[in-house]
């Protein structure tokens, strides 16, 4: 086995860096402008032009890396992601963070699509699930570990933003020491809007639905903790343990889909998360241990919506459809988290109280779950017979480029999904 995976243990390196680098500083900015005294609404603002900036560098990005090779491209990315992270330190202004946060959208999407492709391009198909699987679970391993570097400088000063550009840097020497070839930028075709909404209405709902619940709680996930007087140690397990969560519980609740049918699996979850999230409105308050160990659970549902939304639709479509519809369903998540900042802060903001996230995410997972149920009950979708559903793949949101590693595609062709 492990001869298989030696080749990429480079590039898995570096993601791990990577992804240390960003899951600090994420959570770090949030944190920062909430000691700043910046308002709620004006920090959900800034940290929403992030996902403005991933959804557009889906197209600037891939015209960079053609022209210029994927070895400078990444070192290009690199350096304005790290150059991005230092201006942060030099001046506290929410208009300038919300460009620079809109420039390292652009640069991070770069990244991953660099990547991904050395990823496609050697890895061999019998191994694709593997090779896909492990990269998954070192994004979430580094995010995890990067929301504990919190705890290695003083919140208040500029330390945090060196550290998260010294691991940033530090992930570029395992790609700049690799020999593997110079890949081929896979060719990524987008299906229909039209097309999966009709056939796959629940999928892409689920997908849009994952981007307003994950970047509201990514980003105001510490403002939050701040706000009810966490400390910065409580702050980075907070984080740390909604992350770990989410990659662990992934596993249960994938085999449970892959069980059950998924039209009524999506809005049990949305209803799951809405009676967790009650929980943690009305007891949280009292007690730590219980604010952390529901937060692990959270999670758990939370990063789960993805996955099984994205497999539901793959259920409606045939195995040469996957990189297709994958990639309409990451612009949707997109498109979601581009909004799920500002809506978050906005309901903060008229509540009075930080436990306004937690309304936040009750509507938006209720929401989800009727209007899914509602779709069922007029026969708006299709009902796939669990023999007949695709396996559950564990996910995290990067660039479209990775669904050319997605094991489903090696789906016998003409096999019903």
């Amino acid at each position: 086995m492990y001869a298989n995976i030696r080749p990429f243990v480079a590039l898995y390196s570096s993601v791990t860096l990577m992804m240390m680098g960003l899951g600090l500083l994420n959570t770090f900015l949030g944190l920062r402008l909430s000691l700043e005294g910046v308002s709620t609404q004006v920090t959900g603002l800034v940290m929403s032009a992030y996902f403005v900036g991933l959804v557009a560098g889906t197209t600037y990005c891939r015209k960079i890396i053609r022209n210029v090779g994927h070895i400078r491209a990444f070192a290009a990315f690199i350096a304005v992601t790290t150059a991005v992270v230092m201006v942060h330190g030099l001046y506290t202004s929410p208009l300038l963070w919300a460009v620079l946060r809109f420039a390292a959208g652009i640069s991070n999407m770069g990244l991953f699509m660099v990547i991904e492709s050395w990823l496609n391009e050697c890895a061999e198909p019998r191994f694709r699930g593997r090779i896909f699987s492990i990269y998954m679970i070192v994004t979430y391993l580094g995010s995890t570990v990067g929301q504990q570097l919190l705890n290695t400088g003083d919140v208040r000063g500029q330390a945090l933003f060196l550290v998260a550009g010294v691991f940033l840097v530090l992930s570029t020497i395992p790609v700049a020491m690799t020999r593997s070839i110079h890949p081929k930028l896979p060719k990524v075709e987008q299906a229909a809007l039209k097309t999966i909404l009709k056939k796959a209405p629940i999928g892409m709902l689920g997908c849009f639905g994952s981007g307003l619940l994950h970047s509201a709680f990514y980003t105001m996930g510490p403002v939050f903790a701040h706000q009810i007087q966490l400390t910065v140690s409580q702050i980075s397990w907070f984080m740390s343990l909604t992350v770990l969560g989410g990659l662990l519980l992934q596993w249960p609740v994938g085999m449970l889909s892959d069980r059950l049918d998924r039209s009524l699996v999506l809005p049990a979850l949305g209803i799951i998360l809405a009676v967790i999230s009650l929980f943690l409105l009305l007891f949280s308050r009292y007690s730590l241990g219980i604010l952390l160990g529901t937060t692990a659970v959270f999670g758990g549902i939370f990063f789960s919506i993805y996955p099984v939304a994205v497999a539901r639709a793959h259920d409606i479509f045939e195995a040469q459809d996957v990189v297709k519809v994958s990639s309409v369903l990451l612009l949707c998540y997109g498109i979601g988290a581009m909004f799920g900042p500002i809506l978050a802060a906005m309901v903060m903001s008229l509540t009075g109280t930080p436990y306004g996230l937690y309304f936040y995410m009750i509507a938006v997972s209720s929401l989800y779950a009727v209007v899914t149920l509602m779709l069922r009950q007029k026969e708006s979708v299709r009902i796939v017979p669990v023999a007949e559903q695709v396996d559950f793949v564990i996910m995290e949101t990067t660039s479209d480029v990775a669904m050319h590693l997605d094991p489903r595609l090696e789906r016998p062709q003409g096999e019903e999904g």
